[in-house]
């Protein structure tokens, strides 16, 4: 044994270790199966051109880019597992399944072989031609000559007449396509990082008929779709630094941003006390899906760090924070108060009503915990759906399908 091969073996059990240590911290499993197949698979094999030690870092390596924005990467390592982990969970195992990939690499398709095994088949797609090309060179230095490796746009059916049992998605989606649904077998899963208000997690999602309804989630980030399924995300400009993000066809007037956030800030805080596996990104859709309901409208703010250290704004996460826009207001949840090793909630707010939507927020922030601190299950279904079809929540109309956030309550036990 080479001196190459003693520091990946030994790379590769590190990068696991941390990552069972990751979900443990998570409150999560790493699957037994799961893990043999990330202590198996090469994953330098899968990143050429990169030091050994930057391949098994916990992080994306990001591959192709156009200009400033990621268009193809290798997932971070603790996201693929989480995921995997899902489809796992809930095909209870995926030996002998038949797994379909959007969006490919080589290394998730040759986990999800391993995974399978010799009674199921691994297909993956992608629509870079580039991208596919390097995905079956990287396969067959790996020795995994059997997954099958298509160049399409995956908003479409991939190969006619085939069914998956498992379709995983490596791509960031804002909505879910017919082909997707229609090529699962029933009863068949599809994991996915699908955005909504702007907000992205990864879905398992189980299809029942027509519709698909959710078993769980994980918070993640993906480079987005390309191809007739890109839907492309606005961003406006509030102040050096700090933006906006529009995702599901808000309008604003830029007018009323204007110097706003030089205006006071107003602060409210929810007098919680909270351990640290508190669950936010439930919160944050909570907020998205009862704020929107509400007169104004449901943003998402993000900042850069110069903008957070030079005390422009102190949101709860730079990437994506829940704010809400209503006449000259513009109300965020803030960044969270420790005492000792459990938290508070809270809300900032600039703007000639800002007392009363920093106030407004928290409210929202304590039915959530007075709840339970419930999380959302989501149920997708077609476009043509009549309103008396649906479940009762929160409705987001997208291009192909109707989708329905609901949040079971402890105290009530209704969505």
């Amino acid at each position: 044994m080479n001196v190459d091969t003693v520091s990946s073996e030994s790379l590769r059990s590190a990068m696991v270790d941390q990552l069972a240590a990751d979900h443990a911290a998570k409150g999560l499993t790493l699957r037994p199966e799961v893990e043999a197949a990330l202590r198996t698979v090469p994953r330098e094999l899968f990143t050429p051109g990169l030091p050994l030690e930057k391949a098994y870092e916990n992080e994306a390596v990001l591959k192709k880019m156009r200009g400033d924005e990621a268009i193809s990467s290798v997932s971070a390592p603790f996201l693929i597992a989480e995921m995997l982990g899902q489809a796992a969970d809930a095909l209870d195992g995926l030996a002998g399944r038949n797994a379909l990939e959007i969006g490919s690499g080589g290394y998730n398709a040759s986990l999800l072989r391993e995974l399978v095994g010799s009674a199921g088949s691994v297909t993956t797609v992608d629509i870079d031609p580039e991208v596919t090309e390097r995905a079956v060179a990287c396969l067959a230095a790996a020795g995994y000559d059997d997954v099958t490796v298509v160049c399409a746009d995956a908003e479409h059916p991939v190969l006619s007449g085939r069914s998956y049992d498992l379709i995983i998605v490596t791509v960031g989606s804002w909505d879910i396509p017919p082909a997707w649904r229609d090529q699962l077998t029933d009863g068949g899963v599809l994991v996915v990082p699908l955005r909504m208000f702007g907000i992205t997690k990864s879905y398992a999602l189980r299809r029942h008929g027509d519709r698909l309804v959710s078993v769980s989630h994980r918070q993640c980030g993906f480079v987005s779709v390309q191809g007739d399924g890109a839907h492309e995300v606005r961003y406006v400009d509030i102040a050096e630094g700090v933006h906006l993000r529009l995702d599901e066809g808000q309008q604003i007037d830029p007018a009323v941003l204007d110097g706003l956030l030089t205006t006071p800030r107003e602060e409210a805080w929810a007098g919680l006390s909270l351990p640290p596996r508190t669950a936010l990104i439930d919160l944050n859709l909570w907020l998205a899906t009862h704020l929107t309901r509400e007169t104004g409208t449901f943003v998402v703010l993000t900042a850069q760090k110069t903008a957070i250290d030079a005390g422009v704004v102190a949101p709860s996460w730079q990437f994506g924070t829940p704010a809400t826009l209503r006449d000259s207001t513009l109300a965020y949840r803030s960044a969270l108060r420790w005492t000792d090793r459990r938290f508070d909630l809270g809300a900032y707010a600039h703007g000639a009503d800002a007392a009363a939507a920093a106030g407004r927020m928290v409210e929202h922030m304590r039915a959530w915990v007075d709840a339970g601190s419930p999380p959302p299950v989501l149920h997708v279904l077609p476009a043509h759906t009549p309103d008396g079809d649906l479940p009762d929540g929160a409705v987001l109309d997208k291009r192909h399908s109707r989708v329905v956030l609901t949040f079971t309550t402890e105290e009530k036990g209704t969505p």
